[in-house]
C-alpha cells in the first residue's frame, strides 16, 4: 500500500480527467470529490473511481466538455440538466439552487438528468449542513437489483444520504445504498482479487456467490430483502419520473467502457429549519436525541468513523493500492 497526501492526490486526479477530455472545472470539481470519499474510508467510491470515468470520456460515454445549466424552476423546484457530463458539477448546481430556495421558501428541491455516476451521496449534502439546514440526497445508477420476486436486475443500488446539522461539531451524516453492500465493494474486491462474503451478491444463473465479478454479472442482494427491493423502487422513481431521467435498465454498466451515455437521475431536497419550529427547536431536538443515543456506551454516530478517517487522512495522507497508484500516475503522465 502507498500513502500520499491529498494535495499531491488532487493534482494527480486533476490531470488524468483532464489529459481524458474533461474540462478544467470538471476535473477539478470531481477530483475533490473522489478524494473526499478516500478520505473517509470509502474506497469504493473514491480515486479507484478514476480509470472508470478516464475510459468513459475516451468512450465518449460522458462529454467531458459539458456545462451544466438550471433547465427549468417552478417556485422552490428545479431541474438540472446535467448535458451528459461528469456529475459532480451538475449536483453543486442542484445544491446551490435548493439551498437558495429554501433560504426563500423553507425548501428546496432540485433534480438533476442526463447524468452520470455521483460518488458518495453524503459527499453532496455537507453544504447543506454548512448552511444550517438538513438535506436529503438520492440516486439511480445502472441496473443491479432485481424487483422482489424477479430475477432480472431493474433497480439500481440507488443511494439514500441524509445530513443534520449540530452546531460546534460534525453533523450527523447517514450514506446507505440499497444493496445489502455497494457494488463498489464488488468493483474494488474483484481488482484486489478477494472474495465477497455469502449474501452479497448471486450470479447470472441466481446463485448465491463469493465471486466478485461474477457478482458483478449478476444481481445485488437488496438490503433488508422485500424492504430493500421496495426503496430501491421508490428511488428509482424519485429521480427519474419527476425528471426523465434514464431508469437503471436504460443505462449501460458503469464497470464497461463501451456503452451508452447512462443520462441516470438525482434528486436533493433541503429544508430550513427556521422556516419551520426554527433554528433553535431543530438544534435542541437533535441535541437531546443525540444524547439519548450516547448514554448507551455501544452507540457510535452515523458519520462519526467517516469524520475521524478524513481528520486523520488530511493529517498522514491517504492510503492506496500500490498498483492504483501506479495506474493513476500513468494516466496523469
Amino acid at each position: 500500500m502507498a500513502i500520499i497526501n491529498s494535495q499531491d492526490l488532487h493534482a494527480m486526479v486533476g490531470r488524468a480527467l483532464s489529459k481524458a477530455g474533461a474540462s478544467a472545472a470538471a476535473a477539478q470539481s470531481t477530483a475533490t470529490a473522489l478524494i473526499y470519499a478516500d478520505q473517509q474510508g470509502t474506497a469504493s467510491h473514491g480515486v479507484s473511481r478514476v480509470p472508470q470515468y478516464v475510459g468513459h470520456l475516451k468512450a465518449g460515454r460522458i462529454d467531458g466538455a459539458a456545462i451544466p445549466t438550471v433547465a427549468k424552476t417552478h417556485g422552490a423546484v428545479s431541474i438540472i440538466d446535467a448535458a451528459d457530463g461528469l456529475a459532480f458539477p451538475a449536483c453543486e448546481l442542484a445544491i446551490q439552487t435548493a439551498i437558495s430556495a429554501a433560504s426563500t421558501h423553507g425548501i428546496g428541491a432540485a433534480s438533476v438528468t442526463n447524468s452520470y455516476h455521483f460518488g458518495a451521496a453524503i459527499y453532496h449534502l455537507e453544504a447543506v449542513a454548512q448552511a444550517g439546514m438538513m438535506g436529503l440526497a438520492f440516486s439511480n445508477s445502472p441496473a443491479a437489483i432485481a424487483p422482489w420476486g424477479g430475477s432480472r436486475p431493474l433497480f439500481g443500488t440507488n443511494p439514500i444520504a441524509a445530513i443534520f446539522p449540530r452546531e460546534g461539531t460534525d453533523p450527523l451524516a447517514i450514506d446507505l445504498a440499497l444493496s445489502e453492500v455497494a457494488r463498489g465493494k464488488l468493483m474494488v474486491a474483484a481488482k484486489d482479487g478477494k472474495d465477497i462474503p455469502l449474501g452479497w451478491a448471486i450470479d447470472a444463473e441466481g446463485q448465491p456467490t463469493t465471486d466478485p465479478a461474477k457478482g458483478l454479472k449478476g444481481s445485488m442482494a437488496p438490503a433488508g430483502g422485500v424492504k430493500g427491493a421496495m426503496l430501491a423502487l421508490t428511488v428509482e422513481l424519485l429521480v427519474t419520473a419527476l425528471s426523465g431521467a434514464r431508469f437503471g435498465f436504460e443505462a449501460d454498466s458503469f464497470f464497461d467502457v463501451e456503452g451508452n451515455k447512462p443520462r441516470i437521475g438525482q434528486l436533493f431536497l433541503v429544508i430550513n429549519p427556521g422556516a419551520l419550529g426554527g433554528a433553535n427547536v431543530f438544534a435542541e431536538r437533535v441535541e437531546t436525541l443525540v444524547h439519548a443515543m450516547l448514554e448507551d456506551g455501544g452507540v457510535r454516530l452515523p458519520g462519526a468513523r467517516r469524520y475521524a478517517n478524513a481528520s486523520k487522512a488530511l493529517r498522514d495522507g491517504i492510503t492506496i493500492p500500490d498498483a492504483l497508484l501506479t495506474q493513476l500516475q500513468a494516466l496523469a503522465a
